[in-house]
């Protein structure tokens, strides 16, 4: 990269980039359309599917901020090449599983942790790259678009691919594809690192990981043994530890979460006394803008994964969709997604950040509200069409000015450590959409219950609380100076 404003070394730079981040979205949704067809060809449920999932993004979630302090350390071209590779291993031994533990090992892990190592530097040498906020916002616009592309037309493609081919030639596709990116990045060259590294905090790493996959991996649970009383009794090591009627243990995970979590906080409280490098700085958490902008951050890959993940489910095992059929039918969806993110440069330059976020919520829940309310007793697409599209068109207008709101609240010296949060952050909201709208439809699947309408309920009040915290962002917001520097 030899000048930040460059269109030939711009694009040079974000291609690689927007194309590494669209993986791992599609990563994270293509296999929502092929369910039924991956659990019974290796010998699993729908369950352990959803299982396998959730641990991906949760994988991701939990190591993201590990992953963006080795990019620090590491350097950001180096961190990057090294996730690709973690990547695309994984992706080729998912292909070749034969069963759940295989599939977990190859998908859930070794993506999770490719991912969470390459998709830090993609944010970092954009924010770096890019100091004008309206360039910065044409982008992050590619480069979010590209997030929230992948993740919409992962069930269309994954269902194409699984309906023609298998779901196998799904990763085998993957692999493809990072080993494209991996030739294309030698080209990226990153700025050489001034003063000394600054050591890797291996205790915070552990303990920020524990506490976000305890408090997920309990949200999960509650599938199996629901959130109040037990449904079933809870066994560890043939003992019944909590017996049917009980609490549930849903609570048990998430206090061992929680507490992890409060010791992660006392440990870097503690390290930054002692004038330690601790795995991320408290100071990060003091910018009320940069706050607020997490949270509908979280809230926004919420509801979008969870929703897809309802409407997948919903499809094929109410209309009896197969892949292909339930890719082409979140069409709409991909048409808006796409529609907003190439606009949101000229959104960037005419409206405020917040009123982006605004508006994207406002549209997604409308969109969620529509869908109840037209496609619950049919499978027409025209039922389906305005409800997905208006979504599409709220996550694309909302993902790239969140994102801008975080980045552009702090100078390039703790760009690694804020990049490594709001990717953390919006992981972690992947990982609890599917895992809550999973546990929802389980909940509410006995006589009686209509999961599915329920689960959509839920994550139409959760966006709505999106748009509750996205109303006290600040008026204005202004980007921190950055040096134009190489990237």
């Amino acid at each position: 990269m030899t000048g930040p404003g460059s269109p030939p070394s711009a694009r040079a730079l974000v291609f690689p980039l927007a194309l590494a981040q669209f993986i791992a979205s599609y990563a994270a949704t293509n296999m929502n359309v092929a369910i039924s067809t991956i659990a019974e060809d290796i010998g699993t449920s729908v369950t352990g599917i959803q299982t396998t999932i959730t641990l991906f993004t949760l994988t991701m979630a939990s190591l993201m901020i590990a992953g963006s302090k080795l990019t620090d350390i590491l350097g950001r071209k180096t961190c990057f090449m090294a996730g690709l590779i973690v990547y695309g291993a994984g992706a080729l031994l998912a292909s070749l599983s034969q069963g759940l533990g295989m599939m977990i090992i190859g998908y859930s892990l070794l993506e999770g942790i490719g991912s969470a190592l390459l998709i830090p530097p993609i944010y970092i040498l954009i924010t770096v790259a890019f100091t004008d906020l309206r360039q910065r916002a044409k982008y992050f616009g590619v480069v979010s678009g590209a997030a929230g592309l992948g993740a919409a037309a992962g069930p269309l493609i994954g269902g194409f691919i699984t309906s023609t081919i298998s779901w196998r030639a799904s990763f085998l596709l993957q692999v493809l594809v990072v080993g494209w990116i991996i030739l294309m990045s030698r080209k990226v060259a990153a700025a050489p690192r001034t003063g000394p590294r600054p050591s890797f905090d291996v205790t915070g790493a552990v303990l920020s990981a524990a506490g976000m996959f305890f408090v997920v991996f309990g949200i999960l649970q509650s599938g199996t043994y629901g959130w109040l009383a037990s449904r079933a009794d809870f066994v560890i090591g043939g003992t019944v530890v909590i017996p049917a009627g009980g609490i549930s243990p849903v609570w048990l995970f998430v206090v061992i979460g929680a507490l992890f979590l409060l010791w992660f906080f006392l440990h870097v409280r503690a390290r930054e006394k002692a004038g330690k490098v601790p795995l991320i700085s408290l100071a990060l958490f003091r910018s009320r803008t940069s706050n607020l902008g997490l949270v509908t951050q979280n809230v926004q890959w919420l509801t979008m994964q969870g929703s897809f993940f309802v409407i997948s489910v919903y499809l094929q095992q109410v209309w009896h969709y197969n892949a292909i059929q339930t890719g082409l039918m979140l069409t709409p969806a991909t048409i808006g997604i796409l529609a907003s993110s190439a606009a949101a440069e000229r959104f960037a330059s005419r409206h405020p950040q917040r009123r982006m976020i605004r508006v994207g919520f406002l549209a997604m829940a409308v969109g969620m509200v529509l869908l109840l309310a037209m496609a619950r007793e049919t499978d027409a697409i025209l039922a389906y069409a305005p409800g997905l599209l208006l979504m599409g068109l709220g996550v694309g207008t909302m993902l790239t000015a969140s994102v801008n709101v975080v980045q552009s609240s702090f100078p390039e010296d703790q760009q690694d450590d804020i990049s490594g949060l709001s990717r953390s952050v919006s992981n972690l909201g992947s990982s609890l959409g599917t895992a809550l709208a999973g546990s929802v439809i389980v909940a509410a699947s006995f006589p009686g219950g209509q999961p599915y309408a329920l689960a959509l309920t839920t994550l139409v009040v959760i966006s709505l609380l999106g748009l509750a915290a996205a109303m006290f962002l600040p008026r204005e917001q202004h980007a921190k100076e950055t040096p134009s520097t190489a990237a």
